[in-house]
């Protein structure tokens, strides 16, 4: 039998051991290796959890969207052209959806999580309530996107053809509509160059108005997406 005495000792002596031997079992593979907020971009443990990437052509430029989903812990983290928009470490639900913003516009975006058999999962991006490829599909049919070089830099023009913004680089760029004999035209300038966008009938039902980039006179091809 244990007096008292070598009974505490002992209950003591218990406690100190579990203290020095949890925090060792609660560390395993799923632990941030950086602590803090300031985890670089592009973390050992990123690029282990790291499950899929999509890139959004938007009005104002192509949005990279990276999701790490780590199956053993839940953990989910979005990114948006690198920058840290969601962050969830333990979640005990490992299917789901995760829906933040994407670009100038904050258009909606969707990440579901599906299981599909066993531990495997499948992940789909739906924008503004559409899968990815329908989205880009019906986008191809709203817009009109020109790749130009001027003065050195690459400019990115997007027209949006049911409000008629007209975006470049990421900005929306000021502009003056002008209706012209055979159509209408809409100004605007790059630098020093003088740009218009003109509208005119295709005399065709399927095809509809047809848009063309004009800079310096010179008319731009147009660029897919």
């Amino acid at each position: 039998m244990l007096s008292s005495l070598q009974f505490c000792f002992f209950l003591s002596w218990l406690l100190i051991g579990l203290k020095t031997v949890l925090p060792t079992m609660a560390s395993g593979d799923d632990s941030p290796i950086f602590e803090d907020d300031e985890s670089p971009p592009y973390s050992l443990e990123k690029m282990t959890d790291l499950v899929a990437v999509w890139d959004v052509a938007l009005s104002d430029g192509v949005h990279k969207i990276e999701f790490e989903h780590g199956t053993t812990s839940g953990k989910r983290v979005v990114y948006v052209d690198g920058k840290e928009e969601i962050r969830k470490e333990w979640m005990f639900k490992l299917v789901g959806k995760e829906t933040f913003c994407v670009g100038a516009a904050k258009t909606k975006a969707t990440i579901n999580i599906d299981a599909v058999s066993g531990f495997a999962y499948e992940y789909t991006l739906e924008i503004n309530g559409k899968s990815l490829k329908k989205y880009m599909e019906n986008r191809s049919k709203t817009t009109n996107t020109w790749v130009l070089h001027v003065d050195g830099e690459d400019f990115r023009v997007v027209l949006e053809k049911d409000t008629m913004d007209v975006w470049c680089n990421g900005k929306k760029m000021e502009t003056a509509g002008e209706f012209v004999d055979d159509g209408t035209e809409t100004h605007f300038g790059l630098g020093k160059h003088a740009c218009y966008i003109k509208a005119v009938s295709s005399g065709k039902r399927k095809e509809g108005i047809v848009h063309t980039l004009i800079v310096d006179n010179r008319e731009i091809p147009e660029a897919s997406g």
